[in-house]
């Protein structure tokens, strides 16, 4: 069971029964609307954003500041770009913002953090970024790299906080690995194991709580979001925070079916449903389909990946597959990485499988432990107990950073 805070019992008391009437839960974005307090008033800021940094009523970030009298003088974006539709390590360009005329400093590109000249002039660098809840979902490491460029710089980092998609209250998979054993990058600075439970705000506490120079951090938390909390019970729209996460659904096998990306099976990229389709044409759908996990089901299906601009070349493009749709069933027991191991150990078992490349999965987790563990053939329940002294730390580390 994941600590909570004092403040959950409160919260949960404040909110009706979820369903068709659950109240919108007000993220940091809708807060900073109404702040009497006025946590930007004032302030030179440079605005971290992508196409899902909006308000409950749909108003993007950059509108709403500007309707709050906040002085936006600089965007970051991060990976996929302001619009969100650049695929999956496509390099982003700076430029200008049509709209609004302000310049724009890309994250992904030649640099992943803000320089010093970047930050010049700016009195706070304020980050909005929907995360999916796993360490190699970039946008957790964007917001670390410019939660040390704020320190150094000398000027105070603000996290407007949002949902995690998978909730709170659960973590789960391996620890990253040193350095030695898998360079950092982008998919692995994150503390915590791959599926860390956390909001951004939560985790910009953890990781300023252990550097040795902490930034001036304000996180603006949310109002009605709980622990236990799904992204159905949030009473807000899904908008897509990078092209090929469509929808809430996706958002919650995630974790677990883009380890297949590791594979020479296709994750769905080049599809209707991403990260819900998974094959190749050497697949054997039925023994695909018998994977069980909880919170989820598998149906055998037939798709052709086609290219798209979310995804210019996907694997098997134009090459019918055989493999599995998967859908939640019960999104409060679903532990996507457990799926993701089983998925992996199914197709192991296939002729055709093998990785895209040396350390693929590697790079993807941020550890050798869980590629070795399945090539020797270990249970998904031995790699899943092998975790289990690393959960238990975290749970201590993270418990002085939860603000729900």
């Amino acid at each position: 069971m994941a600590w909570r805070s004092p403040r959950l019992a409160a919260v949960l008391a404040a909110l009706p029964l979820l369903g068709a009437s659950a109240p919108v839960v007000r993220v940091g974005l809708d807060r900073i609307e109404s702040d009497r307090a006025g946590v930007l008033r004032g302030k030179r800021v440079g605005l971290v954003v992508h196409a899902a940094s909006v308000s409950a009523d749909g108003r993007h970030a950059i509108d709403v500041m500007r309707a709050a009298s906040v002085n936006v003088v600089r965007l970051f974006t991060p990976e996929h770009g302001l619009a969100g539709r650049a695929a999956a390590g496509e390099k982003i360009e700076g430029g200008r913002h049509a709209a609004s005329g302000l310049p724009i400093v890309s994250l992904y590109g030649e640099k992943t953090r803000p320089s010093v000249a970047d930050l010049a002039g700016l009195d706070a660098l304020v980050v909005d970024l929907q995360d999916a809840g796993v360490r190699f979902y970039t946008y957790s490491s964007t917001m670390l790299l410019c939660l040390d460029a704020a320190a150094e710089a000398g000027i105070e980092l603000v996290v407007l906080d949002r949902p995690n998609p998978l909730g709170g209250d659960r973590w789960d998979g391996p620890p990253r690995g040193p350095e030695s054993e898998v360079p950092l990058s982008l998919v692995s600075r994150a503390p915590g194991p791959l599926v860390h439970g956390l909001t951004l705000g939560e985790m910009a506490r953890v990781a300023n709580a252990a550097r040795a120079k902490p930034a001036r951090l304000t996180v603006v938390a949310m109002e009605g979001w709980a622990r236990s909390m799904r992204w159905r019970d949030t009473g807000r729209e899904w908008v897509a925070p990078s092209p090929n996460l469509r929808t809430a659904e996706a958002a919650l096998a995630y974790p677990g079916t883009c380890l297949v990306e590791s594979t020479r099976a296709t994750e769905g990229r080049g599809t209707e449903a991403p990260f819900l389709l998974i094959g190749a044409p050497w697949v054997d759908a039925d023994a695909l389909a018998s994977v069980r996990s909880p919170g989820f089901a598998l149906v055998k299906e037939r798709f052709t990946p086609r290219a798209s601009e979310a995804a210019p070349s996907p694997k098997h493009r134009d090459v019918e597959c055989a493999g599995v749709r998967v859908s939640v069933t019960d999104p409060l027991a679903t532990r996507p990485y457990e799926l993701g191991l089983r998925l992996l150990q199914a197709l192991r078992k296939q002729a055709g499988f093998g990785w895209t490349r040396e350390g693929a999965l590697d790079w993807l987790v941020g550890t050798r432990r869980v590629r070795e563990a399945i090539e020797r053939g270990d249970s998904v329940e031995t790699m899943l107990e092998a975790n289990a002294a690393d959960l238990a730390a975290w749970e201590r580390e993270r418990a002085p950073a939860l603000l729900y």
